[in-house]
């Protein structure tokens, strides 16, 4: 599909009308999908045959102090990512610390499994324990 002969000059006044705050036909957001609402042209017009206006635009939101919405979502995204991780890594150690626990845990079961299956060792004494009675049922 050929460019229509005024896109370029369309993409420039959206963006002027962007920047300006006074969109006509998006919603204002400093993204380029707006820009391309905006200038009534497909999205990869942007992206494909004018990179140099998409790249323009983004400049003058730099140049003004803003940031793309874009680049604050992925920045917020980020921040929420970090912290996700640093809760997960907090996870992790204390994950490991239990199953140093455990394992200990189990090595001494399994010691004391060993030494009760060695009755016949020199100065062991087996008891037998009584077993309680079988409680009674009274009789109202």
């Amino acid at each position: 599909m050929t460019p229509a002969p005024d896109e370029r000059d369309r993409i420039r006044a959206a963006s002027h009308r962007i920047l300006n705050g006074c969109p006509e036909r998006s919603g204002g957001a400093l993204t380029i999908v707006a820009l391309a609402i905006e200038a009534d042209v497909p999205r990869n017009a942007l992206t494909q045959r004018h990179t140099d206006l998409k790249n323009q635009f983004y400049e003058q939101i730099r140049a003004r102090g803003d940031v793309p919405d874009s680049e604050k979502r992925l920045r917020k995204q980020i921040a929420k990512l970090i912290g996700l991780r640093a809760v997960d890594a907090a996870e992790i150690e204390q994950l490991k610390a239990d199953i140093e626990a455990l394992v200990g845990a189990l090595h001494l079961a399994q010691l004391e499994n060993q030494q009760l299956r060695e009755p016949d060792r020199p100065g062991t004494t087996l008891r037998v324990l009584p077993t309680p009675a079988p409680p009674t049922q009274r009789r109202e």
